[in-house]
Protein backbone atom coordinates (compact mmCIF):
# COMPACT_ATOMS: atom_id res chain seq x y z
CA UNK A 1 0.00 0.00 0.00
CA UNK A 2 1.74 3.09 -0.67
CA UNK A 3 1.43 6.60 1.24
CA UNK A 4 -1.45 7.87 -0.79
CA UNK A 5 -3.22 4.89 -0.58
CA UNK A 6 -3.12 5.38 3.30
CA UNK A 7 -6.58 6.21 4.44
CA UNK A 8 -9.45 4.50 5.98
CA UNK A 9 -11.66 2.40 4.14
CA UNK A 10 -15.14 3.32 3.44
CA UNK A 11 -16.64 0.18 4.50
CA UNK A 12 -15.39 -2.27 7.55
CA UNK A 13 -17.07 -5.30 8.77
CA UNK A 14 -17.80 -6.32 12.25
CA UNK A 15 -15.14 -8.08 13.85
CA UNK A 16 -15.58 -11.71 12.94
CA UNK A 17 -13.77 -13.87 16.00
CA UNK A 18 -12.13 -16.91 15.32
CA UNK A 19 -12.24 -20.20 17.31
CA UNK A 20 -8.19 -19.08 19.01
CA UNK A 21 -9.72 -15.58 19.77
CA UNK A 22 -8.34 -16.45 23.94
CA UNK A 23 -5.14 -16.84 22.02
CA UNK A 24 -1.70 -14.95 24.50
CA UNK A 25 0.45 -13.17 22.18
CA UNK A 26 2.86 -12.63 20.81
CA UNK A 27 0.02 -13.69 17.52
CA UNK A 28 0.63 -12.52 13.68
CA UNK A 29 -0.99 -10.07 11.91
CA UNK A 30 -1.89 -10.13 8.46
CA UNK A 31 -2.85 -7.55 6.10
CA UNK A 32 -4.29 -8.46 2.09
CA UNK A 33 -4.73 -5.12 0.25
CA UNK A 34 -6.23 -5.92 -3.15
CA UNK A 35 -6.76 -3.85 -5.96
CA UNK A 36 -9.04 -4.59 -9.05
CA UNK A 37 -8.12 -3.49 -12.27
CA UNK A 38 -12.37 -2.41 -12.97
CA UNK A 39 -14.73 -1.59 -10.46
CA UNK A 40 -16.94 -4.10 -12.18
CA UNK A 41 -14.87 -7.27 -10.66
CA UNK A 42 -15.85 -5.57 -6.89
CA UNK A 43 -19.25 -7.50 -6.15
CA UNK A 44 -17.74 -10.81 -7.19
CA UNK A 45 -14.65 -10.24 -4.97
CA UNK A 46 -17.00 -8.99 -2.15
CA UNK A 47 -18.82 -11.88 -1.91
CA UNK A 48 -16.48 -14.50 -2.53
CA UNK A 49 -14.67 -12.74 0.28
CA UNK A 50 -17.95 -13.06 2.65
CA UNK A 51 -18.62 -16.77 1.76
CA UNK A 52 -14.81 -17.16 2.62
CA UNK A 53 -15.25 -15.31 6.18
CA UNK A 54 -17.98 -18.06 6.99
CA UNK A 55 -15.36 -20.55 7.25
CA UNK A 56 -13.57 -18.39 10.29
CA UNK A 57 -15.04 -20.15 12.66
CA UNK A 58 -13.50 -23.06 12.22
CA UNK A 59 -10.46 -22.15 10.92
CA UNK A 60 -7.42 -23.42 13.31
CA UNK A 61 -5.11 -20.59 14.58
CA UNK A 62 -7.81 -17.68 13.59
CA UNK A 63 -8.04 -15.18 16.27
CA UNK A 64 -10.10 -12.43 14.50
CA UNK A 65 -10.44 -10.37 11.13
CA UNK A 66 -11.53 -7.54 9.37
CA UNK A 67 -13.01 -7.76 5.73
CA UNK A 68 -12.73 -4.14 4.24
CA UNK A 69 -13.30 -1.81 1.33
CA UNK A 70 -12.25 1.27 -0.71
CA UNK A 71 -14.71 0.96 -3.24
CA UNK A 72 -13.51 4.62 -4.83
CA UNK A 73 -9.99 3.14 -4.99
CA UNK A 74 -11.27 -0.27 -6.34
CA UNK A 75 -9.52 -1.82 -3.27
CA UNK A 76 -10.99 -4.61 -1.14
CA UNK A 77 -9.36 -6.91 1.76
CA UNK A 78 -8.72 -8.17 5.33
CA UNK A 79 -6.87 -7.41 8.38
CA UNK A 80 -6.55 -10.74 10.19
CA UNK A 81 -4.19 -11.88 13.04
CA UNK A 82 -3.37 -15.82 13.69
CA UNK A 83 -2.19 -17.88 16.76
CA UNK A 84 1.34 -18.38 14.34
CA UNK A 85 2.34 -17.93 10.87
CA UNK A 86 1.96 -21.91 10.46
CA UNK A 87 -1.62 -21.15 11.23
CA UNK A 88 -1.84 -18.30 8.63
CA UNK A 89 -0.03 -20.37 5.63
CA UNK A 90 -2.51 -23.46 6.63
CA UNK A 91 -5.07 -20.72 5.90
CA UNK A 92 -3.46 -19.33 2.55
CA UNK A 93 -3.55 -22.88 1.28
CA UNK A 94 -7.55 -23.84 1.98
CA UNK A 95 -9.41 -24.72 -1.01
CA UNK A 96 -11.89 -21.93 -1.64
CA UNK A 97 -8.68 -19.14 -0.90
CA UNK A 98 -6.98 -20.61 -3.61
CA UNK A 99 -10.00 -20.82 -5.49
CA UNK A 100 -10.37 -17.25 -4.87
CA UNK A 101 -6.67 -16.28 -5.37
CA UNK A 102 -6.95 -17.94 -8.76
CA UNK A 103 -9.92 -16.61 -9.97
CA UNK A 104 -8.41 -12.78 -9.24
CA UNK A 105 -4.79 -12.85 -9.75
CA UNK A 106 -4.39 -11.14 -12.92
CA UNK A 107 -7.32 -9.00 -12.62
CA UNK A 108 -5.79 -6.22 -9.89
CA UNK A 109 -2.85 -6.21 -7.46
CA UNK A 110 -1.82 -7.51 -4.46
CA UNK A 111 -0.25 -6.38 -1.46
CA UNK A 112 -0.18 -7.93 1.76
CA UNK A 113 2.16 -7.74 4.55
CA UNK A 114 2.67 -9.46 8.34
CA UNK A 115 3.81 -8.86 11.70
CA UNK A 116 4.34 -9.79 14.70
CA UNK A 117 2.18 -8.33 17.52
CA UNK A 118 2.37 -8.78 21.47
CA UNK A 119 -1.33 -8.83 22.10
CA UNK A 120 -4.14 -8.11 20.64
CA UNK A 121 -5.12 -4.66 20.13
CA UNK A 122 -7.56 -4.00 17.79
CA UNK A 123 -7.79 -0.49 17.48
CA UNK A 124 -3.67 -0.34 17.64
CA UNK A 125 -4.02 -2.87 14.60
CA UNK A 126 -7.00 -0.39 12.42
CA UNK A 127 -4.66 2.21 12.98
CA UNK A 128 -2.22 0.16 10.39
CA UNK A 129 -4.90 0.93 7.83
CA UNK A 130 -3.75 4.80 7.83
CA UNK A 131 -0.51 5.08 9.12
Amino acid sequence: MTNDDRRAPHFRSRWITGPASGSPGPLVAALTDYRAQRLLDLPGIARRARSLSRLWPGLTGAVGMWLWADVPSRRVGSLSVWRSEEDLRAFVRVPEHVRIMRDYRHRGTLDSRTWQVDTLDRAALWRVMTE
